[in-house]
């Protein structure tokens, strides 16, 4: 199977992430495959693979990020093995970039039923038409089949790359849980934002960039390395997306204008402008205390009130200072920027993106 990916004839990163498809989707389908039919029917219409009677759609997925970064990972590491015991790229590889895109889409039916998003992708979410249940029980199956796709591959990486897995769920978990806690708190401050957000989803980019050393062959501290550049762009990709909810095109992004203020998400711009101890973060907070959904009128001064506080700044710098950091630890682990020209450029693609 080839599956080396290569920047420096030109290819664009969409080429990038088309090998990452190419080379995820097919475990993806055969591991949905067997599952019970009911949670084969709802992971499939996540996916975007069939509509709500299961009949096959042409395309669907996700945008693919974290499959290609355990693949730009394992491309990174195998160019700096000289001594004969990288992996080659073979099959191990794909099972890796597959069992992480499980475990994405697995917080997705989950974060959909608990932040009642009615879209995704622009169509309606999984529990908008299947119910709650059966949303939930969807969700869990993906998780199982990501531990069970590691746990019979019989390559030497796949019991550390379990675990590791298997740690960052928790972590996920532990996020997520934070993030909900955060509605009904009034004090949140940016630090307790920043690491919820790192575990959220920092964890499981950071967790990619590890399998895909893991299933190459690098060295413990290395592997290290790559969890925590992948944590540092977490951090930047979750900033971003915090904007977008924000500030983003609709037509672009797919959900509506302000999503996250109409639910009083305290999303780490929101917190920002809450701490700014500002004329207009005591407004913003006066809004949020409200215990109801913002309507259009209300959305569009919060959004005013953002901005006039400083949260829209604080977030575009602190954006770009975690990606200083990521390219920084980058060039560290990977002198040779050929080694690292996949990485460099999903890193350039998660920060300059805009959905």
């Amino acid at each position: 199977m080839d599956v080396e990916v290569r920047n420096r004839d030109g290819r664009q990163v969409a080429d990038l992430l088309g090998h990452a498809r190419e080379l995820a989707e097919p475990v993806l389908r055969e591991s949905v495959g067997a599952l019970p039919p009911r949670m084969r029917h709802i992971a499939g219409y996540h996916f975007g693979w069939w509509d709500k009677y299961g009949s096959e759609l042409a395309g669907g997925g996700g945008k693919a990020i974290r499959p290609a970064l355990v693949l730009a990972a394992a491309v990174a590491v195998d160019h700096t093995v000289e001594d004969g015991s990288g992996s080659g790229l073979g099959p191990g590889v794909a099972r890796a970039a597959a069992a992480v895109e499980l475990v994405h889409n697995f917080t997705l039916l989950h974060d959909d039923v608990m932040d009642q998003d009615t879209r995704r992708r622009r169509r309606p979410t999984a529990w908008s038409v299947f119910g709650t249940p059966d949303a939930i029980l969807a969700g869990d199956a993906l998780q199982a089949a990501a531990g069970r796709l590691l746990a019979e591959d019989p390559c030497a990486a796949a019991g550390p790359a379990a675990s590791r897995l298997a740690g960052c769920v928790i972590e996920l978990c532990e996020g997520q849980s934070a993030d909900c806690a955060f509605e009904t708190r009034t004090d949140v401050t940016l630090e307790e934002c920043l690491v919820m957000a790192e575990a959220k989803t920092g964890a499981l980019l950071g967790c990619a960039c590890a399998l895909g050393g893991l299933y190459a062959g690098a060295a413990p501290a290395l592997v290290d390395g790559l969890d925590s550049f992948g944590r540092k762009l977490g951090l930047a990709f979750q900033l971003i997306d915090d904007l977008l909810g924000i500030w983003g095109d609709p037509a672009v992004t797919g959900k509506p204008v302000g999503a996250d203020l109409v639910a009083r998400k305290k999303s780490l711009p929101v917190v920002a402008a809450l701490n700014s101890r500002t004329t207009a973060g005591a407004q913003l907070a006066g809004l949020y205390a409200a215990g109801r959904p913002l309507d259009r009128a209300e959305v569009a001064h919060a959004t005013e009130l953002v901005q006039a506080a400083g949260g829209r700044a604080w977030a575009v710098r602190q954006a770009e200072s975690h990606i200083a950091d990521a390219l920084g630890q980058l060039s560290e682990l990977f002198p040779d920027p050929a080694a690292a020209g996949n990485l460099l450029a999903l890193a350039h693609l998660i920060t300059r993106r805009d959905r």
